[in-house]
Order: structure tokens, then C-alpha cells, then sequence
């Protein structure tokens, strides 16, 4: 029970209200998903060619494991003009990916992308890839809730321990199936599976309960961050997780936890006053707009060259 409850602590925060937020994104933050329903197709019959509003309706009726025909009718009118891969890893459609419909959009989605981008050396492995994605987060939204709950309560929701648990399940299933992907197929670089796909594995080695999984790859990815084949931001993620977990500085400033006032705040930082000289060596954005998107944290340490 402490691992799982000081997972709430580490892993992905919440999200931030904005104020360029619809109705539906708000109610559905908030965890009213039949409430954000309503808003999202209200605001569709006033806007139908609301690409973005009509994909919220789809993913949030998705959310509730109900309508999977309503579902799917949305989905099909969200992505007539969209060429993009991120369907296939969404972890709010995990409740469709075992209906035969869903093949139909895997195939739709890899023909589009590779038609407007130029073809993949290995688009099954992309599949898969992605595929994983939303595996590794499919309870992520749920789990936002109870870390929502503990942000205004100060008290760990009992829902959210089964939930934990579940996703330390996935996470270990997930990873038994890329370790027997990376013999058969090798490392996945953006050229070969897309820049998406690519990091569905390090998601998956970030996600993984063992600092000894993330510690055995920690040299790939950064190899692969260095040489423009993998995600510099995920490599400072593991890296810095990597750091934390064996209870020293974190050198990008990724990780967070729950201050006293039960609001998120970076793990302390070696040379803070030099993050960003750091950070800009890999291509990250400055530490202080970073956190102030992320967590709506004010980093106030002045930067040293």
C-alpha cells in the first residue's frame, strides 16, 4: 500500500483548468462525464465542424464503457480530416479496442499518416506500439480523479487503491510484450515506427514499478535523445525518476510531489541555478515555463551560464 500511494505522489499530475476551456472540458475535469456529454454535444450541434469538440464527445462517451455505437459514430466525424497516429495510443478509447471496428481505424489512421508523412519502415511495430500506449494509461484518467480528490481532501480516495494496482498489472504485461518486441524487431527510432510510437517504450519503462528496468535502458534513450531518434523530454523523465526514487537531486526538474499545502512542487534540483543549461542541451523549453504549464508552479530561481 505505501508504493501505491506514493505513486500518486510521482506520476502524471492532474491537469490545470484554464480558462480557454469549454464546458465539456471543464465538467469532464471535474469528473462528470455524463455532464460533459451533454456540453460536448450541445456544442456540436451549434459547431459540427468542431473537430476538436466532436473527438471530446467521442473519448469522454468512450470513457463511460456504455455506447460504443455512439462512440464509434463520433470518432468516424472527428477523424475524416485528420491524418494524425494519436487515435490509436489514446488511452480513453481502450474501452472500443476490442470491438472489430476498432482494426478499421488502426488500418484508416497508419494508411493517412503514412500518405501525408511518407512511409514507416515498420508500421506493424508502430501498431503495436501504440496500441500499448493506451494500454499503460488506460486507467490514467480515473486515477487523475482520485489524485484530484487528494489534492482538495488531503485523502487518498480507497477506489484509488485497486485502480493502482491495475495499472502496476498493465504496466508489468506491457512490458513482458516489449521485451519480446525489441529482440524480434529492435529499438524503435522515429524513423522506423514514427516519433509516437517511439515512445510508447519509454512510457512503458517509466511506468514500470523497477528503477532496475529503467536503469538497463537509461543508455538508449539517451542515445537515442542525442542522435534526434527519441524523445529527449521522456529520456529527462526517467532519468530524473532514475535520480528521485534513489533519494537524490533531479537534474531536468520532471519529477513533482505534493508539498505541504497539497500542492505539486518540483523534487529539489542539483544546481537549480543551471537547469536550464541543461534542459537547452537537449532541446527542452526553460524549467520555469515548463512548470508554470505543467503544475502552474512559479520557479523563481534566476539562471546562471
Amino acid at each position: 500500500m505505501k508504493k501505491i500511494l506514493t505513486a500518486i505522489l510521482i506520476f502524471v499530475s492532474p491537469g490545470i483548468l484554464t480558462a480557454q476551456q469549454s464546458e465539456g472540458d471543464k465538467l469532464r475535469s471535474e469528473g462528470d462525464l455524463e455532464g460533459a456529454i451533454r456540453a460536448y454535444r450541445k456544442a456540436y450541434s451549434e459547431s459540427p465542424a468542431d473537430q476538436k469538440n466532436t473527438y471530446s464527445l467521442a473519448s469522454t462517451i468512450a470513457l463511460l464503457y456504455q455506447m460504443p455505437d455512439s462512440a464509434f459514430h463520433y470518432l468516424d466525424l472527428a477523424l475524416k480530416t485528420d491524418s494524425s497516429l494519436w487515435v490509436l495510443a489514446d488511452t480513453d478509447m481502450i474501452s472500443l479496442k476490442e470491438d472489430t471496428r476498432w482494426k478499421g481505424i488502426e488500418q484508416q489512421q497508419l494508411r493517412k499518416y503514412q500518405k501525408a508523412n511518407g512511409p514507416l519502415k515498420d508500421p506493424e511495430y508502430a501498431r503495436e506500439l501504440l496500441s500499448m500506449i493506451g494500454d499503460d494509461q488506460a486507467l490514467d484518467y480515473y486515477i487523475d480523479m482520485a489524485k484530484a480528490h487528494f489534492a482538495k481532501n488531503g485523502i487518498v480516495p480507497h477506489w484509488y487503491y485497486p485502480l493502482g494496482k491495475m495499472k502496476s498489472q498493465i504496466g508489468a504485461g506491457n512490458f513482458e510484450r516489449l521485451q519480446q518486441l525489441l529482440q524480434e524487431k529492435g529499438w524503435p527510432n522515429y524513423s522506423k515506427v514514427g516519433e509516437l510510437a517511439a515512445d510508447a517504450l519509454l512510457l512503458a519503462i517509466n511506468h514500470h514499478e523497477s528503477d532496475e528496468v529503467r536503469e538497463l535502458f537509461i543508455d538508449q534513450i539517451k542515445s537515442a535523445c542525442e542522435a534526434g531518434e527519441g524523445s529527449c523530454m521522456e529520456y529527462a523523465k526517467i532519468q530524473d525518476r532514475i535520480l528521485v526514487n534513489k533519494g537524490e537531486l533531479q537534474i531536468y526538474g520532471m519529477q513533482f510531489r505534493y508539498g505541504k499545502d497539497r500542492k505539486l512542487e518540483p523534487f529539489p534540483v542539483e544546481n537549480p541555478e543551471y537547469v536550464d543549461q541543461r534542459r537547452t542541451a537537449i532541446g527542452l523549453e526553460p524549467l520555469k515555463v515548463y512548470l508554470k504549464r505543467k503544475i502552474n508552479f512559479d520557479w523563481t530561481i534566476e539562471q546562471k551560464k
